[in-house]
């Protein structure tokens, strides 16, 4: 095993794990302190006419783009802005731990070895937090979308889908088994190296 490689991929994940959690901080505050407008698209709008003798009702405020299936809120309020953040922040907070487990499992396999149960362990705990964890920021990005349109026209608001790559959960999924392979692996060397 090179262990300088895997030395410099654990510095990097670890880099790249606080850069995430920066982003995450730093849009965080700068997006709640800005005083723009919050936009949102919505599938409802693709075919609604705006110019129709019964518009449809949005709030005061609030400019609507059936073309781009847009709206925007000029002045939003605090919980407006909170649900545009949803929209960023449950990635980049994915991202940032999905690294921070992922240098940790390198750190250990430069310390104990690549099979050991310590490294099996950690490849099981990302694996789980990769399965788990994608589906969950993909429904809070889901939701916050949903409630964000419903807030600004409340007949555009639709039931929160789950966004994002849902292909991780396979990758997750696989972590977990490479996971219990190893620690079956491990516990089977022990027990040969018991009986000799």
């Amino acid at each position: 095993m090179d262990t300088r490689l895997t030395r410099t991929l654990a510095s990097v994940t670890f880099a790249l794990a606080a850069l995430c959690g920066l982003a995450f901080a730093g849009t965080a505050v700068t997006h709640m302190l800005d005083d723009g407008a919050v936009c949102v698209e919505t599938d409802f709008w693709r075919n609604a006419s705006l110019a129709s003798e019964d518009p449809l009702p949005i709030s005061k405020g609030v400019q609507a783009s059936s073309s781009a299936a847009r709206l925007c809120q000029d002045g939003p309020s605090v919980a407006q802005r909170a649900a545009d953040l949803g929209s960023e922040l449950p990635w980049l907070l994915f991202g940032a731990l999905a690294l921070l487990l992922f240098s940790r499992l390198l750190r250990t396999v430069l310390g104990t070895g690549p099979f050991t149960d310590a490294a099996a362990r950690r490849l099981s705990a990302l694996g789980w937090f990769v399965t788990v964890g994608t589906p969950v920021a993909g429904l809070v990005v889901g939701w916050s979308q949903s409630w964000l349109a419903g807030s600004m026209a409340p007949v555009a608001g639709s039931e929160p889908t789950v966004v994002g790559p849902q292909a991780l959960i396979l990758a997750g999924l696989a972590a977990v088994i490479m996971g219990k392979i190893m620690r079956e692996g491990v516990r089977m060397r022990e027990d040969l190296e018991g009986t000799v």
